[in-house]
């Protein structure tokens, strides 16, 4: 599948996710709203079936035709006026029957106002479910417009509704966990496919690393052994350096990946004490030579008045030799490179600055990912495997230091490493 069909997809199976949780969404409203108007439907029914029953037996019927004897308070709560003195045992026998009739199973609590003393008077708790409850008693509230009537109150009126539709709510639950199921699936496979991408890059510029080099050797090797060499001194020199320049190019590809999986795969690190002025003077030589070969200049400028810390020896020249390497490959003119040192009465700062391409900044919390490559524009010609400056972080994380970057595009990059001087034993 290519890039613009996998886009195509992954916004269409976007937009069936959305739509299915947007369906079934609307689907459970409309379930819950018709099964409350059927509840509400059945139970205005009953309760006039209810007034009706209590005229018919005060002989008052003629009474029911002027008066709409059912109002709804709340979900929970309906008052019947009946507008004739109320028998609390006719009530009760009548509510029963009435919601037995009308498949209304819902516990229900009643009382009936007393005009004499102004008061909702409270009747009872009627079970009507198999199971037996606890009766919550309520405050019901009076009806001004109303002189005989009773409130009706269905304390699990929303939990029965709920229950109804239970199996619809199963239904949407395993609908929705599928759901999740198909983004988590879709999510590792294009994280797969992501890893398959770097991993083809990686080898890819794995290949070139290595191939490049071996070439050079090879070619020089092949002119070193025919025997008219020996008369040319000044040829057989240039050859072996050659040979000497892409062999240790060679290895110290190996050491930066080497280095890299020692540095994962222990938590350990060979801790000890280093004058890091004195210790960065030993490259000056090398990175001096690697950065005329590309007709630049580099500077080491040291004025760290403290300058002992405690790190491991190995991983230190690895994080110097990589942010060197970067600034050399992301220079598109003569590159200049400074290394300086200063210091504080807690830290030794150690920078690196160049004037390379630079960095954009929403690339800067993402460079030291592991395999991440900036897009290098019209430079066609950086390999790398992604790697440098994950291992520079990874380096810095390991010994608990911090790293800040200062960067442009066009103006060039700075590396700014806080190191903590060294307090006591190394151990």
């Amino acid at each position: 599948m290519n890039r613009n069909a996998l886009k195509y997809f992954i916004i269409l199976a976007i937009l069936s996710v959305a739509g299915i949780f947007l369906i079934q969404f609307a689907f459970l409203k409309n379930t819950f709203e018709i099964t409350e108007q059927e509840f509400q439907e059945s139970t205005t029914i009953a309760l006039r079936e209810v007034a009706w029953q209590i005229l018919e037996a005060s002989g008052q019927t003629s009474k029911f035709d002027n008066i709409d004897p059912v109002e709804k308070v709340s979900n929970h709560y309906y008052l019947v006026n009946v507008n004739d003195i109320i028998d609390p045992e006719v009530l009760k026998t009548q509510l029963k029957e009435q919601f037995t009739r009308h498949t209304i199973h819902l516990d229900f609590e009643y009382a009936i106002y007393d005009c004499q003393t102004d008061k909702m008077v409270y009747g009872n708790h009627i079970n009507m479910g198999q199971k037996q409850r606890n009766p919550v008693k309520i405050e019901m509230p009076k009806y001004d417009e109303f002189i005989y009537y009773f409130g009706i109150y269905f304390p699990e009126r929303n939990q029965s509704i709920s229950g109804n539709i239970g199996i619809t709510y199963l239904l949407s639950a395993l609908l929705i966990l599928v759901t999740l199921f198909f983004g988590y699936a879709l999510i590792v496979v294009l994280k797969q496919r992501r890893l398959t991408e770097i991993q083809n890059t990686v080898v890819n510029n794995l290949t070139h690393e290595f191939k490049t080099p071996l070439s050079s050797i090879l070619l020089s090797t092949e002119v070193l052994i025919k025997d008219e060499i020996l008369n040319e001194p000044d040829r057989l020199k240039n050859y072996t350096q050659i040979i000497k320049t892409q062999t240790q190019n060679l290895l110290s590809q190996v050491e930066r990946i080497l280095g890299m999986g020692e540095l994962e795969n222990t938590n350990n690190l060979k801790l000890e004490e280093i004058n890091l002025n004195n210790y960065l003077l030993t490259f000056n030589a090398e990175i001096e030579e690697k950065v005329n070969s590309k007709s630049g200049r580099f500077f080491l400028d040291l004025h760290a008045e403290k300058s002992i810390i405690c790190a491991d020896q190995f991983h230190v020249s690895n994080l110097i030799y990589n942010l060197i390497d970067n600034s050399i490959k992301y220079s598109v003119k003569n590159p200049e490179i400074t290394i300086s040192t200063f210091s504080d009465q807690n830290f030794l700062f150690l920078k690196f600055k160049d004037n390379g391409i630079g960095i954009d900044k929403k690339y800067h919390t993402k460079i030291y990912k592991k395999f991440f490559r900036i897009p290098t524009g019209n430079i066609h010609n950086v390999k790398g495997f992604g790697l440098g400056l994950h291992y520079v972080y990874s380096i810095i994380k390991k010994h608990h230091w911090k790293i800040k970057l200062e960067s442009k595009p066009e103006i060039g990059s700075t590396f700014i490493i806080r190191i903590p001087l060294k307090n006591g034993n190394c151990d």
